[in-house]
């Protein structure tokens, strides 16, 4: 079981700051139709009901943006990634398909408005911290190459960096072998809505991905 910490440095300008972990087996799969058909449907309702220029206001987004703000970086350059996955929907741009897991993770950050670390725990080294980015400190972002974590909240292993709000990285990243998962769902805006957005993510989990 991967013990999970955080920095004082994170309570600093976020002093409401709460997350909850959920690791587990998981079998993965290439796709399910079933849970696309899910992304679908709360992405037509989603785009319909909201403007872009109302999603960095929404509940969490909001919270996630004023810590990286007080941290000294610009949320428009760095978007966390749940305002980036809910900004592409609302542009129309289909979402990716990746895995089922990844995909799954993705529904939960879109529906919660959480960003969501999604860690194979296999690859990762001892245990986690949450603290803050330092200047030239590598990150190799998941599919959009290395990535300027200075002054980003970021999970570090024994290794290094591993994620952030907005990408994380490739060494511990999600894949189709993975088999053991650490989810972990970051509440900048204090623990209110956690605990439903966990037991949503847990009945994802059992339904899509139980081994």
């Amino acid at each position: 079981m991967v013990n999970i910490s955080v920095s004082p440095l994170i309570f600093n300008v976020c002093p409401h700051f709460a997350f909850s972990a959920i690791q587990c087996k998981v079998k993965n799969t290439p796709h399910s139709e079933e849970l696309w058909q899910e992304i679908t449907a709360f992405s037509e309702k989603f785009a319909s009901e909201t403007a872009l220029n109302e999603i960095n206001k929404l509940p969490n987004i909001f919270e996630t943006r004023e810590a990286y703000k007080k941290l000294g970086k610009d949320p428009n350059r760095y978007r966390p990634s749940a305002e980036a996955l809910c900004r592409r929907i609302v542009k129309g741009i289909p979402l990716y398909q990746i895995n089922t897991l990844v995909d799954l993770i993705n529904l939960v950050s879109l529906k919660t408005r959480y960003s969501i670390g999604g860690f194979d725990v296999d690859k990762v080294e001892g245990d986690v911290m949450l603290g803050v980015g330092k200047a030239d400190e590598k990150f190799e972002a998941i599919g959009r190459g290395m990535l300027n974590i200075e002054g980003l909240p970021v999970y570090r292993d024994d290794i290094g960096a591993i994620g952030t709000p907005t990408s994380d990285e490739e060494r511990t990243k999600i894949t189709p072998e993975t088999t053991n998962l650490l989810m972990i769902i970051n509440g900048y805006s204090g623990k209110n809505g956690l605990e439903e957005a966990t037991e949503y993510a847990k009945g994802l989990l059992n339904k899509y991905t139980a081994p």
